[in-house]
C-alpha cells in the first residue's frame, strides 16, 4: 500500500480491561489499514474486539480499560502521543465516529439542530447562527425531510432511523478524512437499514471520506466494503480484499461466518452454526484461539500460535491449515 495514500495505520494495537476475575485482553496486537477514500470492514462476532478497536482510534477507552501498546498513525502523527486538548480537536474535525445506539449518544435535552451547529462552531469557529445554517444543509444531506423544522426536534421525537442520520449528520458537519462507524444500523428494520447503507455509500463515494465499518454482519461488509478485517478473540485473523474473502476465505472462523449467511439463492433446511462460544479473553486459549471451536484443528495448532502469512497478493491468514 503506498505510504503516501495511506491514511490511518493501526500497528500492534493492545487494550487490557482490568477485572474482578483478571485482565481481559480485548485487543491483542491488531494492526490495520486504511487508505484514503476507502472503506474498510472490521467483521467479527460480538466480544471479539472490533467496537474496542474503533473506540481506541477515537482515544475513547475509558476506565477500567486502557491501552497498553502499539501506534495509531493518522496522517502519519501518533494519535497515542496527541495531548488530550490535541486529541479532542482532532475528534470531530479529523476523525468522527458513529455509535450503534444513537438515543445514548445524542443530547435529550437540545435539539438536534443545535447538536450540529455545536459541532460545527466548535471545530470551524462558526457562530451559532451560521452553525446553525450549515446544521439545517447537513441534514438535507443526509436525507431527513423538511430539516428546517425536523431541526427543532429533540431526539426522543424522531424514528431509530432518523436518530441514526443526525449521528451520521453530525459526524459528517466538519468535512472529516475518515469516519468510524460502529454498527450502523443494527437496531433498525430492514428497509431503513438498506436506506442508511445506500447514504453512507454515497457519502463515501460523493465527499471521499474514508470509512471503517465494524459490523458483525457479513452481508453487509460484501456490499459495503473495499477491503475486511475479520477479528476473532482480540485479533485479526483474516483480512484482504472483499472479492478474495468472500470467493477465498481461508481462516475456518471466516469460512465458518460466511457459511452461516442466508442465500437468496439457495433454500437450506438449517443454516451452519460455529460451535462453541467465544473464548474468556482473561484466559484464551493456547496456540490458535480458535482452535477449541475448529472442526479441523491439530495438536499443533493447540501448541503454538500460527504466523500471519501472505497466501496470494494482499490476502493475509493466520492459520496452520495449509
Amino acid at each position: 500500500m503506498a505510504a503516501t495514500n495511506l491514511l490511518l495505520d493501526v500497528q500492534g494495537l493492545k487494550v487490557n480491561y482490568r477485572t474482578s476475575r483478571g485482565t481481559v485482553k480485548a485487543v491483542d496486537g491488531v494492526n490495520l489499514r486504511a487508505k484514503r477514500k476507502e472503506v474498510v470492514g472490521i467483521v467479527g462476532e460480538s466480544g471479539c474486539g472490533k467496537s474496542t478497536t474503533g473506540l481506541s482510534i477515537m482515544r475513547l477507552i475509558r476506565s477500567p480499560g486502557e491501552i497498553v501498546g502499539g501506534k495509531i498513525l493518522f496522517k502519519n502523527k501518533d494519535l497515542l502521543e496527541l495531548s488530550e486538548d490535541e486529541m479532542t480537536n482532532m475528534r470531530g474535525k479529523e476523525i468522527s465516529m458513529t455509535f450503534q445506539h444513537p438515543l445514548s449518544f445524542l443530547n435529550p435535552v437540545f435539539t438536534v439542530e443545535y447538536q450540529i451547529a455545536e459541532a460545527i462552531s466548535l471545530h470551524q469557529g462558526a457562530s451559532l447562527e451560521e452553525g446553525r445554517k450549515a446544521a439545517t444543509e447537513m441534514l438535507g444531506k443526509v436525507g431527513i425531510p423538511t430539516p428546517m423544522r425536523i431541526g427543532k426536534y429533540y431526539p426522543h421525537q424522531l424514528s431509530g432511523g432518523m436518530r441514526q442520520r443526525v449521528l451520521i449528520a453530525i459526524a459528517l458537519a466538519c468535512n472529516p478524512s475518515l469516519i468510524i462507524a460502529d454498527e450502523p444500523t443494527s437496531a433498525l428494520d430492514v428497509s431503513v437499514q438498506a436506506q442508511i447503507l445506500d447514504l453512507i455509500k454515497e457519502l463515501n463515494m460523493t465527499l471521499g471520506t474514508s470509512l471503517l465499518l465494524i459490523t458483525h454482519n457479513l452481508g453487509i461488509v460484501a456490499s459495503m466494503c473495499d477491503r475486511v478485517y475479520v477479528m476473532y478473540a482480540g485479533r485479526v485473523v483474516e483480512e484482504g480484499d472483499v472479492f478474495s474473502i468472500f470467493e477465498n476465505p481461508m481462516h475456518p472462523y471466516t469460512v465458518g461466518l460466511i457459511g452461516s449467511i442466508p442465500s437468496p439463492h439457495e433454500r437450506k433446511k438449517r443454516f451452519e452454526t460455529i460451535p462453541g462460544m467465544v473464548p474468556d479473553l482473561t484466559n484464551p486459549p493456547s496456540g490458535c484461539r480458535f482452535n477449541p471451536r475448529c472442526l479441523r484443528a491439530t495438536s499443533k495448532c493447540e501448541e503454538d500460535e500460527p504466523p500471519y502469512v501472505e497466501v496470494e497478493p494482499g490476502h493475509f491468514v493466520s492459520c496452520w491449515r495449509d
